[in-house]
């Protein structure tokens, strides 16, 4: 396995983390918070420059943003109560087919 997926599962996690304390940080106005998402941005785009030694950064944002918006989109839905309805579902929906397409059928993926 290309250690740059390992990489890019740990961009994504520090991603959702960070993404998750934006709403408690109250536009910056409260330190703990704050400094979560700083450090999650951090530890982010720091394993993102790493994947990007190994996996071209078209698919690598695609399937980090893709994997991102899902689990925001469910973190939202389980923790912070946000409803999703049937057109967000479908493009949620759309969005983990193509990183699926992505891993199976794209060549670049590979590199």
């Amino acid at each position: 396995m290309n250690i740059g997926y390992l990489y890019l599962a740990i961009a994504i996690a520090a991603e959702v983390v960070a993404t998750s304390a934006l709403k408690a940080s109250e536009g910056f106005t409260k330190a703990g918070p704050t400094l979560i998402v700083a450090a999650g941005y951090g530890v982010a785009f720091y394993f993102l420059s790493l994947v990007l030694k190994s996996v071209p950064v078209g698919v690598a944002y695609a399937i980090w943003s893709g994997v991102g918006i899902v689990l925001i989109a469910a973190i939202g839905w389980l923790f912070m109560k946000q409803s999703l309805d049937a057109g967000a579902i479908a493009g949620i929906s759309l969005i983990v087919a193509g990183v699926i397409v992505i891993q199976l059928f794209s060549k670049s993926a590979a590199h």
